[in-house]
């Protein structure tokens, strides 16, 4: 009995490793953030194995079928609908339940959104700070205060349809000065880097709305 935790593309589908296709093909079931993203990933691969749904949804109240059917002797291998499960997907809960149930847990290494853009972003990597998702409401401007002050290069996703609004509020705490980079389609063929401060970043969005789209990855410089 095993989980095993896989990475999948984030877009470019050659991002996939030569390990995670051997494993989806040996194990006995894989547990999908979106069945129907997964099953067309697996037809690409020419991979037929059951899926079964796993995702925010659903997950409090799946992890104890799915501990069930590991501790029945299954392998099973967990996938988001893109990138390293657990990473602002779901998957938490679950590692966490196997690791006190004493279930094995193996998690490979693989594509995910934050690093290349991290790294791209030409700011200090060596230290720097991931927050994912802001909240949407409750906590918010408590977050961006932090962020203000944070000397560290700090990493945020968004969604295309906050994305103006978030850039605004950045300007709003940050200053219109803060050097940031706004990655988006990152290795997809459209995949973009735009750099400048927050005013500037937020005058090419809102110059260009066509651009809006696809999900996001905003990194900021440290004050």
């Amino acid at each position: 009995m095993k989980l095993y935790i896989v990475p999948t593309p984030i877009g470019n589908l050659e991002d996939i490793t030569l390990r995670a296709i051997r494993i989806l093909g040996e194990v006995d079931g894989i547990l999908a953030e979106d069945t129907r993203n997964t099953g067309q990933l697996l037809k690409h691969l020419n991979i037929n194995k059951p899926l079964f749904a796993h995702h925010a949804h659903n997950e409090h109240a799946g992890v104890a079928g799915v501990i069930k059917m590991l501790l029945a002797g299954k392998s099973m291998a967990l996938v988001s609908d893109a990138g390293t499960p657990g990473i602002s997907d779901p998957g938490f809960l679950l590692v966490k339940a196997c690791v006190e149930q004493g279930i094995e847990v193996e998690t490979l290494p693989g594509a995910t959104a934050f690093v290349p853009a991290l790294v791209n972003s030409g700011f200090p990597c060596d230290r720097f700070i991931f927050e994912g998702f802001l909240p949407h409401k409750k906590g918010r401007h408590t977050r961006w205060k932090a962020i203000a002050e944070e000397d560290k290069t700090v990493v945020l996703y968004e969604s295309p349809h906050r994305i103006v609004k978030t850039m605004e509020q950045a300007v709003e705490f940050l200053g219109d000065t803060r050097q940031v980079m706004l990655a988006r389609e990152l290795s997809k063929m459209h995949e973009q880097m735009i750099r400048g401060t927050t005013t500037e970043v937020l005058l090419y969005l809102n110059q260009h709305p066509d651009k809006v789209r696809g999900e996001m990855v905003l990194i900021i410089a440290g004050k």
